[in-house]
């Protein structure tokens, strides 16, 4: 049984954890196990239908990254506002970025680095929601609810919550962000999960014969509670279960497994969690996923921050730099987008505990692919 666990558990400066967002997430935000992915996205049905095969993937860097230590590094500068760790000369001329990134410096022609990325919320809940909705929320620090469907959410509702071509889902969460569920459009477009019992029920136990004689005995049963029913509760269902049903028989629930992967790119990736994450999140935008998102967290660097780069960037900068090669070696450029980013980003100027606080105003975020021009800088700070 694949399993996408939470790993280490990052508390940020309010009290909040990577595990308080997930089980924030199947409480509030709507996280689905199969059997309520067919219960529930019958309304779905009159979604609309996706017109580019394109995909986002979408990786969070959870509890505010430093934008200068990441891709920033502004080592012209007085002291107490340049980068911790030094500069990475890339294979851009007159580019560099945060010093733990030589990886990612050396495909920095496939990436772009945007250094105008503001918004106007330094508060982690808050922030995460006007990033990940484009909405602010005032109440949500305080306890609120999301009001905003995230972004995930809006394309699962224009393109249908399920692919045609194959039935995998359109939005799928590999690992949970507040504020990435559908709010008010409902729990048919709510991000699935394929977590813990979730990932059990897609696993087809039983000879394809057996399942198919269940099948029909279960398009009998529906049959007469149909004729049972006056709500119009069941209405839509089936066009839902043979998707799921098409998940089951065919190849796209193996999307979600690495081990699948050959054994060449798997050892390029290696076994650290994050690469996993973003070989299966290549591997499900193969398979017709549309949004796909990560949260890789521990970014709340008040202090010590140049200690804090040392236990974290590593793995980022290996999994990003091969996700990157991997996405255009396969051709993939073009449709697939990757966006790196955070609620917001961290104070010019270092602190007297040696790290940065929270700044909204100027935030980190960096794309590869997806059709936009790569191998640039947009805007300054």
């Amino acid at each position: 049984m694949l399993t996408f666990s939470t790993g280490r558990s990052h508390r940020d400066c309010d009290g909040s954890t990577r595990r308080d967002f997930l089980k924030a997430g199947t409480l509030g935000m709507g996280g689905l196990s199969l059997a309520n992915l067919l219960a529930a996205r019958s309304q779905a049905a009159e979604a609309g239908r996706a017109v580019k095969d394109t995909s986002v993937v979408w990786l969070w860097l959870g509890g505010g990254p430093t934008h200068v230590e990441t891709f920033d590094p502004k080592m012209s500068a007085p002291s107490e506002y340049r980068s911790t760790t030094g500069e990475a000369s890339t294979n851009v001329s007159g580019v560099s970025i945060g010093g733990s990134f030589t990886k990612m410096a050396a495909v920095a022609d496939k990436m772009a680095f945007v250094r105008s990325f503001a918004h106007t919320n330094s508060g982690h809940a808050g922030g995460t929601h006007f990033v990940m909705t484009g909405y602010d929320n005032k109440t949500i620090d305080n306890g609120g609810l999301p009001t905003r469907p995230s972004m995930g959410s809006i394309i699962s509702k224009v393109r249908g919550a399920n692919c045609d071509r194959t039935g995998m889902p359109t939005f799928v969460r590999l690992a949970g962000i507040g504020a990435d569920g559908p709010a008010f459009l409902g729990p048919a477009f709510a991000p699935f999960d394929p977590s813990g019992q979730a990932r059990s029920n897609m696993n087809l136990e039983t000879k394809v014969n057996r399942f198919d004689d269940r099948r029909e005995l279960l398009g009998s049963l529906d049959r007469f509670r149909r004729e049972a029913d006056t709500h119009g509760l069941m209405n839509g269902l089936d066009a839902f279960e043979q998707q799921a049903f098409q998940m089951l028989l065919g190849k796209s629930s193996e999307a979600f497994d690495p081990a699948k992967e050959d054994a060449a790119t798997s050892n390029k990736y290696g076994k650290d969690t994050l690469a996993q994450r973003l070989l299966v999140a290549r591997r499900l935008v193969e398979a017709g996923c549309g949004f796909v998102t990560i949260n890789y967290g521990g970014w709340d660097m008040h202090g010590q921050i140049e200690r804090s780069m040392s236990r974290l960037a590593p793995a980022l900068d290996h999994a990003v730099a091969t996700f990157v090669e991997d996405v255009a070696a396969r051709g993939l450029s073009e449709n697939v987008l990757l966006v790196i980013t955070g609620e917001f980003g961290r104070t010019p100027r270092i602190n007297r505990n040696a790290g940065r606080d929270h700044w909204a105003p100027l935030s980190t975020l960096a794309l590869a692919g997806g059709s936009l021009k790569m191998g640039q800088v947009v805007g300054e700070s």
